[in-house]
């Protein structure tokens, strides 16, 4: 019963001669969809209307920041909801897919999918004002070492199989990378045994044929009611994580596999996000103010830019307005979500002195920056 149901799940495990003889290369991929590129990203939506298409790209847009960084919290840092309401900004293009499916009855169902290109320079230029850490290109194409036991013994998953690691696959595209599986020799298929005891130094031997020299070594096996899977990534000889899944279903166990070598990844070779400033309070000056109109101009554009948390005035003077803006970031970062197009011109550092009266004390802050009103 277990091997009946171990290879429903797993069924490319005997796929066809034909099918394998056309992935008979040196490594597969995973291959999702075409929207493979870091600033392409695909997400269901229930229709093409305008309001289903406005959420979708925003997740879009959401799942694009997460392959850039490697952070699957991308998310949730400071200011980055804040531009995803307007993710409909920063595309490129974007068109539709359908994906067809079989319901739980049997019946054939479909699937909308919208695929989403977003302008590289735009999500370069939020990514640095936001802070989010970059995970350089191109990057690395680890091997995958993986055993699966349904009860029979374990067996290792290569080229030819590649659609029983499809979860695995898919998982790392989604996170901005690439997984390859071994070709399925006689001496890799010895290698269970090694694989099972998480032989690091055996696999990495074994896998000298392949590059980069990097491994996910996994084991997937039945514990209890669940599927359980255990990872040991390594990098170049060195064991950078290691880690378990468990999970009702088989498919997502798997899965976890590429999320644990992503975040491996990342810590090893994202860079932090820099260039523009470090987070604090920030006193600003804004010029050519002659009106009324003109205050709330500057506070739109201001409380527009995702990287100004809260804004303080501190003192109106002529045609002259100070404030001090608590950021994500540094005056570079604000100048890049503000655009060439904002109602706020950057101009040069001011002098604090000129801004101080005699005997006046004004809060202090890192530095103070000029903006001139269109």
């Amino acid at each position: 019963m277990r091997r009946s149901l171990f290879l429903l799940m797993f069924f490319a495990l005997c796929l066809p001669a034909p099918f394998a003889l056309a992935q008979a290369a040196l490594r597969t991929e995973g291959d999702v969809s075409s929207a493979a590129g870091p600033y392409e990203a695909e997400v269901p939506v229930a229709s093409q209307s305008d309001a289903d298409r406005s959420g979708a790209l925003a997740r879009a847009l959401g799942s694009v920041f997460a392959k850039i960084s490697g952070d699957r919290g991308a998310t949730a840092r400071p200011g980055v909801m804040q531009v995803l309401r307007n993710a409909s900004d920063y595309v490129q293009s974007y068109d539709y897919r359908q994906d067809q499916g079989t319901s739980a009855s049997g019946a054939p169902s479909y699937r909308t999918v919208l695929v989403a290109r977003f302008r590289q320079d735009d999500v370069d230029a939020i990514a640095s004002a936001l802070g989010l850490p970059v995970w350089p290109q191109p990057r690395p194409k680890p091997v995958i070492w993986l055993a699966i036991d349904d009860g029979s013994g374990p067996r290792l998953v290569t080229v030819q199989q590649s659609n029983a690691a499809r979860p695995l696959l898919d998982k790392a595209v989604e996170r901005g990378y690439r997984l390859g599986l071994p070709t399925g020799s006689a001496a890799e298929q010895a290698l269970v045994g090694a694989i099972w005891r998480q032989d690091t130094a055996a696999i990495a031997r074994a896998s000298a044929r392949y590059a980069p020299p990097m491994q996910l070594i996994g084991k997937l096996y039945r514990s209890g009611s669940n599927w359980k899977a255990d990872w040991v990534f390594v990098d170049n000889g060195k064991e950078l994580a290691r880690w378990s899944t468990t999970e009702g279903d088989a498919r997502r166990a798997m899965a976890g596999g590429a999320d644990g070598a992503a975040d491996a990844l990342v810590k090893r070779y994202a860079r932090a996000g820099g260039g523009s400033g470090a987070a604090g309070t920030y006193r600003v000056v804004v010029t050519n103010l002659h009106s009324a109109e003109d205050y709330l101009r500057v506070a739109a554009a201001l409380r527009g830019a995702p990287v100004v948390r809260s804004m303080v005035p501190v003192r109106a003077q002529q045609d002259r307005i100070e404030l001090l803006l608590e950021m994500t970031t540094g005056p570079a970062g604000l100048n890049r979500m503000l655009g060439q197009e904002s109602d706020l011109v950057p101009a040069s550092p001011v002098d604090p002195d000129a801004l101080t009266l005699p005997g006046e004390t004004v809060p202090a802050a890192p530095t103070i920056t000029e903006y001139r009103l269109r």
